[in-house]
């Protein structure tokens, strides 16, 4: 990659500054202890959230993919968990993801390095955000943690009603920060959305891969920690 070319970084929010997964999992036992499933179903903790966690990342691969809408992630979020295990109750389910949205946007969680990282990058670049996140709950995960302050702009593929990779979420965000695909990089943790969508629109990017999957592509650096990146920028 050529460092010298860009003036903008895009990065993208869950997991590549903003602890989802973490943040995701304290958000759940909570709700799960108050809700006091393990006695009322004796399904432990650990048990059903495995089964969560899965059900949510096919259900945002499909939203990627375009083959539902984000109102049916919201519908079947917490319905499919749930009925894997047999717990019937549509109206617990959508309860619980009115709560769990908003207590998402009130935790503060980030990804080891983030500050750090942010910190070295702001007096050398322009600081963006492009997610794949709602629109009601990005801007409160950025307001509520230590990552406030630092972005110039934040794009939400929710204001086209579309998802990263399609690239006119990359070309809104090109609008909203005046920058140029040559001179723009993104960093993100998800290799399709972030890396060949930025890639597919003239961006340079650095892959965070948090869960070690190892894509390469030339040019563009695979990092496993955030620390990583100060040395190559």
């Amino acid at each position: 990659m050529d460092k010298h070319l860009v003036k903008h970084i895009f990065f993208d929010l869950d997991n590549t500054l903003w602890d989802h997964r973490k943040n995701s999992e304290e958000t759940l036992k909570k709700m799960y202890a108050e809700y006091d499933m393990e006695n009322s179903y004796q399904i432990p903790f650990d048990k059903w959230h495995s089964v969560f966690y899965d059900k949510n990342e096919l259900l945002w691969e499909m939203i990627r993919e375009g083959q539902i809408p984000k109102a049916e992630l919201r519908k079947r979020r917490f319905r499919d968990p749930f009925s894997h295990f047999d717990i019937q109750n549509d109206a617990l389910a959508d309860e619980w993801e009115e709560i769990y949205l908003t207590r998402m946007g009130k935790m503060n969680g980030i990804v080891e390095g983030a500050v750090e990282l942010l910190q070295y990058l702001e007096p050398k670049y322009h600081l963006h955000i492009i997610t794949n996140g709602f629109i009601e709950v990005s801007s409160a995960k950025i307001e509520n943690s230590a990552l406030n302050g630092y972005f110039q702009t934040l794009t939400c593929a929710d204001e086209l009603n579309l998802r990263k990779p399609d690239p006119r979420i990359f070309h809104l965000a090109m609008e909203k920060s005046q920058a140029k695909n040559s001179e723009s990089l993104i960093i993100g943790d998800d290799w399709i959305a972030d890396i060949i969508g930025g890639i597919g629109v003239g961006w340079q990017a650095i892959f965070f891969d948090t869960l070690r999957a190892n894509n390469q592509m030339p040019k563009v650096p695979n990092v496993k920690k955030l620390q990583e990146i100060i040395p190559i920028l």
